[in-house]
Parts: structure tokens; sequence; C-alpha cells
């Protein structure tokens, strides 16, 4: 075989695999992993099973290839845009969650509570999510990612109550998203302030500016 065909061979797996991961993004969205069977997943896929084993050898690892991939999302968002001053990229980080929670509800309980019952893998994967968000947080608060060990810890406790919060707010979306995103910016910027006083190496960055990032001085019911 030429190396032309090749490329082309290896281009055509790549877009079934990926249009495979599409596809398990919208059945997990909708349905538990137990109630799905590789049998229906070919089914709705309109393949042979056998090609969900060629690429991802089981249906758990299709399952966290889709939950990767779902990962993978949630950090283009977090991250941002990059050039933005660092205030406003942390409130852009917050809202980009949130955005993405809002439009991927199955994915985020998943990423967030590590899927049904205790997988080691799934774990392993939440935890590399909340690792790589505190580190946005830090980037966008102090210019870096690399942070003092109390300043993790209070960005963690941040993180685990934010988590909690959209998790009860996408059950209603009430109130919109821009007031919960200015609530979890809030409590973000009590708790900078707070490191800033046991941490000197975390001074409590500016606040972001309100006519880039207007935040509702009542929430709407």
């Amino acid at each position: 075989m030429s190396s032309s065909h090749q490329r082309g061979a290896t281009d055509r797996a790549r877009t079934r695999r990926s249009e495979l991961i599409a596809l398990g993004r919208e059945l997990f969205a909708d349905t538990s992993y137990d109630a799905l069977s590789v049998d229906d997943i070919a089914h709705q896929a309109g393949i042979a099973k056998g090609l969900i084993y060629y690429y991802f050898k089981s249906k758990r690892g299709y399952y966290l290839a889709v939950i990767e991939d779902s990962v993978a999302e949630l950090f283009d968002r977090a991250a941002g845009e990059r050039e933005l001053p660092r205030a406003e990229r942390v409130h852009r980080t917050i809202d980009g969650c949130l955005c993405y929670a809002q439009h991927h509800q199955a994915a985020f309980r998943t990423i967030v509570t590590g899927g049904v019952g205790f997988d080691t893998q799934v774990q392993s994967i939440r935890d590399a999510v909340r690792e790589e968000l505190i580190a946005t947080i830090a980037e966008g608060a102090y210019g870096r990612r690399e942070i003092p060990l109390l300043a993790r810890l209070a960005l963690l406790g941040w993180l685990s109550s934010a988590e909690q919060i959209i998790l009860d707010w996408l059950a209603g979306q009430r109130p919109d998203r821009e007031a919960v995103c200015a609530l979890l910016v809030r409590l973000l910027q009590a708790t900078l302030r707070t490191i800033a006083e046991f941490e000197p190496a975390c001074p409590e960055p500016p606040a972001p500016d309100p006519a880039a990032v207007p935040v509702p001085v009542t929430a709407p019911v």
C-alpha cells in the first residue's frame, strides 16, 4: 500500500473514531452506562459491533474515550482567551465551565461525580480535571500555575463548592447563568482575598473591570 493510501486510511479511521465518540456523547447524555450495550451502540451508529471493539477494545474503553473527549472540550472552554487581562480570564474560566455544564449536563455530572460506582480510571480523570481547573484559575489570578499548598487547598475548597452549586443549578437552571457566574466569581474573589492573608506570595489580584464583566446587582428569579 502506498503512503498516500495509508494516510487516507488513517484519516478515515480518525474520522470514524471521532464520529463514534460524538455519538457516544449523545447516547450517554440520555442513557446510563449500564443501560447501553455494545449492540445498542452499534445499532445507533449503523455499524457492526466489531468496530467498537476495534477502535476502543471494550464498552468501558469507549466510555472512557467519550469522557476524555468531554474533558478536552471542558479544558478548552476553561482556558479562555489567554490575551485577556488576568481578572477577565478568571471570569471567562468560570463562565466557560458553566456554559459547558449547561449544554453537556450528563458529561459534566460524570466528570464531577466520577461516574457510576467507583471506577479508578474515571476517578483519575476527575482528579486530573480538578488539578487542571485549579491551575487554570491560579494562572488567571497570579500569572502562574504553581502555587503554595495552602493556596491550592483554598482553591480546591472553592472548586468543590462551585461543583455542587453548578450541579444543583442544573436541575432547574434558575437563576440564569449570568447570575450564577457572578455568584461564583464573588465567592472566588473572597477565597483569593483569604489566600492573600495567609500567603504573601499570592497577593489578591485586581477585581475585574465592571464595564468589561457586568455583574447583576440582584439575581433574576
